[in-house]
């Protein structure tokens, strides 16, 4: 569905105004593809979330979301992303912040709940650590589990598996033991398919070409 032009003109004056009202705290804010983006200082990230909640020409009263990002080539990998909601205004903004593997990120959870267990999942996933939160504990993984599974650098196979072992009637850790090697893709296989077979001639391609 196509934004229409109100909702468009309230987001592109939302972003001008961040940059006026919050000049030391927003790094950046630009309309794109139907979408706010604000690039917001990590330190400001509680102040900013106060002021598009309790602002009246904002009252981005929900927190939709909040999701972590990993880009390994950068030299802060991870970016943290805030998705609100403002029923008053029926409009919706995004927030980023940025984190390397060293440094924290303020919990908002103080400012919008939910957000308590939406760090902890970003914490498990990714290992981006949120400074002030209340109980931060991984959430989809056990406790004792070795690394953050959503890292792009992490081993698809992880690092142990887990199993119920029957004689000591208890569920055991053990290293990762692959009973087969991951396949190599034949792409150009006519059982596999190739990128572009409309383009490509496959084997037995050649009989179409007959007639007969």
């Amino acid at each position: 569905m196509e934004q229409d032009l109100d909702t468009t003109t309230a987001l592109v004056e939302l972003a001008e105004m961040l940059k006026l009202s919050l000049p030391d705290d927003i790094v950046d804010a630009f309309f794109a593809d139907g979408d706010l983006t604000v690039t917001v200082q990590r330190p400001s990230i509680v102040k900013v979330l106060k002021f598009l909640r309790d602002d009246a020409n904002c009252q981005f009263s929900q927190l939709v979301d909040l999701c972590g990002v990993d880009f390994p080539e950068r030299e802060e990998r991870f970016e943290v992303v805030y998705h609100l909601l403002s029923m008053n205004q029926n409009l919706r903004t995004r927030l980023k912040v940025c984190a390397s593997e060293d440094t924290s990120v303020p919990s908002v959870a103080s400012v919008f709940s939910c957000a308590n267990w939406f760090e902890r999942e970003v914490w498990d996933m990714y290992g981006v650590f949120f400074s002030d939160h209340p109980d931060l504990r991984r959430i989809l993984t056990d406790y004792g589990f070795d690394g953050h599974p959503q890292r792009k650098d992490f081993p698809l196979t992880g690092y142990v598996e887990v199993r119920y072992d029957e004689s000591q009637k208890r569920v055991v850790y053990e290293p990762v033991k692959l009973t087969q090697d991951f396949r190599t893709f034949d792409f150009m296989s006519p059982w596999e398919g190739a990128e572009h077979a409309h383009q490509q001639m496959l084997p037995g391609d050649e009989k179409a070409t007959h007639d007969g």
